[in-house]
């Protein structure tokens, strides 16, 4: 079931979103070679509960962090650990969420560390210009794969891969609702979007092919050729004459 919101509703999350935008500018700030993924899982739940909020993610169906931490080969969901230190020349996807006042928000960015190779930036920019891309123009009425589609043209035009098995998703006052958003699929099929409605759009990208598969610790979401990929999301919310960012 979708959930639609008011206005008063979008407030509240706004509240909830700029809390996840300013943890990621604190986390782009302070990220460097040399700081284990546990060290900015702790400046993340650190932050956020200095606000006020709680770390969505923390306990979330057993997850054990207050943010995923993802590098390099590593789509998504890379839990932190005190072992797991970030060496020069990698891309270290971090995505998190915060919940006050029962709503939620959720974002990601995928962060160079250091001198990175050309490949991996330009990865990078991909994943960021396909969200933009996806979200351009669009406004109530419109179908979901109005988005997918444009994601989708854009990423493969510039020869990388979408990861299909894994989606955005509606969030509020879950951290995951109905509808799934894909970043693949045809323009004009789909749910019709509708004012009130708020998604997470998160391209997932692969400089390879779009195959993955899961660890054994049931989380880590890795390419399965283990080449590089990015992340990059914002909560956004769907109005009668455009989508309003909530996570910039």
């Amino acid at each position: 079931m979708i959930y639609l919101k008011t206005p008063d509703e979008v407030r509240v999350m706004r509240k909830a979103n700029l809390i996840v935008r300013d943890t990621l500018l604190m986390v782009r700030d302070r990220i460097k070679a040399g700081v284990s993924t546990a060290e900015v899982d702790r400046w993340v739940r650190e932050y956020i509960e200095s606000r006020g909020a709680y770390p969505s993610c923390l306990g979330y169906e057993g997850y054990p962090a207050s943010t995923c931490i993802s590098i390099d080969d590593v789509v998504v969901h890379g839990i932190p650990s005190p072992k797991t230190y970030i060496e020069e020349g990698q891309i270290v996807g971090v995505d998190l969420c915060a919940t006050i006042d029962g709503y939620h928000g959720d974002s990601a960015r995928t962060f160079p560390i250091g001198k990175v190779s050309k490949e991996k930036l330009d990865l990078v920019q991909a994943a960021e210009d396909a969200f933009f891309e996806g979200i351009k123009g669009i406004k109530a009425g419109d179908r979901i794969g109005d988005i997918s589609g444009a994601i989708q043209a854009l990423v493969e035009g510039r020869g990388y891969s979408v990861v299909r098995a894994l989606t955005g998703h509606g969030i509020g006052r879950e951290m995951h609702e109905d509808p799934a958003v894909p970043n693949y699929g045809e323009k004009g099929r789909g749910i019709r979007l509708r004012p009130g409605m708020t998604i997470a759009v998160e391209p997932m990208i692969n400089l390879g092919r779009y195959d993955v598969y899961t660890e054994r610790d049931g989380w880590t979401v890795r390419t399965r050729d283990h080449s590089p990929s990015a992340h990059y999301e914002n909560t956004v919310a769907v109005w009668d004459d455009g989508i309003e960012i909530l996570t910039i």
